[in-house]
């Protein structure tokens, strides 16, 4: 290919200092420290024309349709496709080349995902596109259009055994992640990497500073590879992101789906015998027939190596988010709060949507400031602001010094029927598969067989749920497990928020060119008025209960203590309102159990809901911006993996 060489070598003699000079460290961007940390001092230079010091802020001074776009692949050590060939990933990079031809070193955006070519990016499900010569012409999603006149190289990076990278990928795995470290090492000296057609090529036009961002699995690995610890990664912006592939594919041990590992494998990777050994293998140890947290999923589990974690988090995630259920945000975040690493964190009302989507132009500033600040060394007040930023209604938001409100849980007593009575005895759930959400959450205070309902008093005063609620259930069980699901439940009548759409009415953010316009459809959020609203849902296997990795059989007629671990939550329930707590068995609309038909017996006055609530000047907000429309929320849960997420 010495068209593509051609191209390169045009590109390298026309930026000088770009691919190997000198670079003076008088104009290079003063780096982060690590958690708990602070830009440090720039050392004494001249201002670089696209800082602006009044605002501490980048400016858009930089020629976007004359950026340097290159393609190159990063060696790695690793042969996962068995070719006796170590693979190589592909990188595709968009940069300033006034930065280029000044020697000064610019940081780094990170976009790395296995969607770029099998299924695309964003609501509009953009692929990148390549010229003639197999070099980058369009990058999906804003990220270059905006961050690159301001001073930034935007790299979009090919997992391993995706798109035009080579070898098979094991979801979520050690190899996935590896095959990005890899990049960040090149971006920093640490490796290798070459054109299409073997010429060397380094990365001296960076600084090294790498700021990684995405959506659900690009989110997901920017959790995984920020748990390596690799230097040169400062800060990362995981969005609706998984934080344990374990939880993803299961509650608890009870399973979602049924090989689900290998067919997402499938869905991105690349169709080839060795990968789909590859894929039969993560079949083969999935343990999808017990539930089990074995090494398969520790492997996969970054909430363990929270404490290697070097760099910034700034978490988006959707309240509604049944896809990557809140679970991963709180849970990550709650171990990131431990280590000290510094954090910001958006919670919005939508399901798996990106805040780009929801809350446009809000989203674009605070990016925009979380960047100059971790990556461009810029004292502006972003680390000053409320670290938590909810929405309360829709389109409403609220700032909130901390997440979550409180860090303790409040114990609610259950009685026959009642929520929030102290009572005794027992009652009898017996599983009942074929009960429907929609059957469950129907005529609370009716008998229903295969469900027991606990109601509150209508509330005295608006409280508003903060964090991860769970249930405490003393039972007894006639066979050796069966899983148990709660559901957490507000009745009356009210508008409530039932998704978003997208319009016909396009914006448009940062430069453009001929073939990449920078314009995106907004988006319309939908309200719905119904007598009720699900707060939390949760499942676990009670066997799992108190070991998810070493399960212990029930013993039937004997009593055992059981808590089932609900999502996490951040809303105001409005003074008068009715809290519910449905307790069933099986759910074979929300999971794919192992174990049915079996009764429980639950002890009432050694049981409990733990709720995480606060209380005082809390009035539900009222503002109505929405369509109101006649939708009735899903009652199954989405499919693990929505190809334009």
């Amino acid at each position: 290919m010495t068209t593509v060489r051609a191209r390169v070598t045009i590109l390298v003699s026309s930026t000088a200092l770009c691919f190997g000079a000198a670079v003076s460290t008088a104009t290079a961007a003063p780096m982060p420290d690590g958690p708990g940390g602070s830009p440090s001092a720039a050392p004494a230079a001249a201002v670089p024309e696209n800082v602006d010091v009044r605002s501490q802020s980048t400016k858009p001074v930089y020629d976007y349709k004359n950026a340097i776009r290159e393609s190159v692949y990063v060696d790695t050590t690793m042969d996962t496709d068995s070719d006796g060939a170590g693979d190589v990933i592909a990188v595709d990079i968009v940069r300033p080349t006034e930065t280029a031809l000044a020697g000064r070193r610019i940081p780094v955006i990170m976009d790395a995902s296995p969607y770029f070519s099998c299924c695309g990016r964003g609501n509009e499900s953009e692929k990148k596109t390549y010229d003639e010569d197999g070099v980058i012409k369009k990058m999906p999603l804003f990220y270059d259009n905006y961050f690159v006149p301001r001073g930034y190289a935007v790299v979009g990076v090919d997992i391993v055994g995706t798109g035009r990278s080579t070898g098979c990928g094991d979801v979520g795995g050690k190899d996935e992640i590896d095959s990005v470290v890899a990049v960040i090492d090149w971006l920093n000296g640490r490796n290798t990497a070459h054109t299409a057609d073997g010429v060397p090529v380094s990365a001296s036009w960076t600084n090294g500073a790498v700021g990684m961002i995405g959506k659900s699995y690009d989110g997901t690995l920017a959790n995984g590879v920020a748990a390596t610890g690799v230097k040169g990664l400062k800060t990362i912006v995981p969005i609706s992101a998984i934080s344990s592939w374990y939880d993803y594919t299961r509650s608890g041990g009870v399973p979602y789906s049924d090989d689900y590992m290998p067919w997402l494998g499938g869905y991105v990777g690349h169709d080839t015998p060795a990968c789909d050994a590859v894929r039969a293998k993560l079949g083969d140890n999935d343990d999808d027939e017990t539930g089990d947290y074995t090494k398969f999923w520790a492997e996969r589990d970054y909430v363990k190596d929270v404490r290697k974690v070097k760099a910034s988090v700034f978490v988006a995630h959707g309240l509604a988010d049944y896809n990557v259920q809140t679970n991963h945000f709180s849970q990550w975040w709650d171990a990131l709060a431990k280590r000290g690493v510094p954090r910001k964190i958006w919670l919005g009302l939508e399901d798996h949507v990106d805040p780009f989507e929801f809350r446009r132009d809000e989203w674009v500033d605070e990016l925009h400031k979380w960047f100059d600040y971790w990556l461009q060394g810029l004292k502006n007040n972003v680390m000053k602001e409320p670290m938590a930023t909810v929405e309360t209604a829709p389109d409403v938001w609220q700032n909130y010094r901390t997440w979550p409100a409180t860090k303790a849980a409040l114990p609610i007593p259950l009685a026959a029927g009642k929520l929030g009575a102290i009572g005794n005895g027992t009652v009898t759930v017996t599983d009942d598969p074929e009960l429907t959400e929609d059957d469950i959450v129907a005529d609370p205070t009716t008998e229903i067989a295969g469900r027991q309902m606990f109601l509150s008093a209508p509330l005295p005063t608006a409280i508003r749920v903060s964090g991860t609620p769970t249930v405490t259930l003393r039972v007894k069980a006639d066979s050796a497990t069966t899983p148990i699901t709660a559901r957490l439940v507000e009745y009356g009548d009210a508008q409530r928020f039932s998704g978003v759409r997208t319009t016909k009415e396009f914006d448009c953010n940062g430069a453009q060119t001929d073939y990449d316009d920078a314009c995106y459809f907004k988006i319309q959020k939908l309200t719905t008025r119904s007598d009720h609203g699900i707060v939390s849902r949760g499942w676990i296997d009670a066997a799992h209960s108190n070991s998810l990795s070493k399960p212990k059989p029930l013993t039937p007629g004997r009593w055992t203590t059981v808590t089932v671990p609900l999502r996490a939550q951040d809303q105001v329930l409005p003074k008068g309102r009715i809290l519910g707590l449905a307790v069933t068995l099986s759910d074979a609309e929300w999971t794919s159990p192992n174990d049915t038909g079996a009764s429980i017996d639950i002890d009432l006055a050694a049981s409990r809901l733990n709720l995480p609530l606060t209380t005082g000047n809390l009035t539900a907000p009222t503002k109505q911006t929405p369509i109101q429309v006649d939708i009735t929320t899903p009652t199954r849960r989405p499919d693990l993996h929505d190809p334009k997420n």
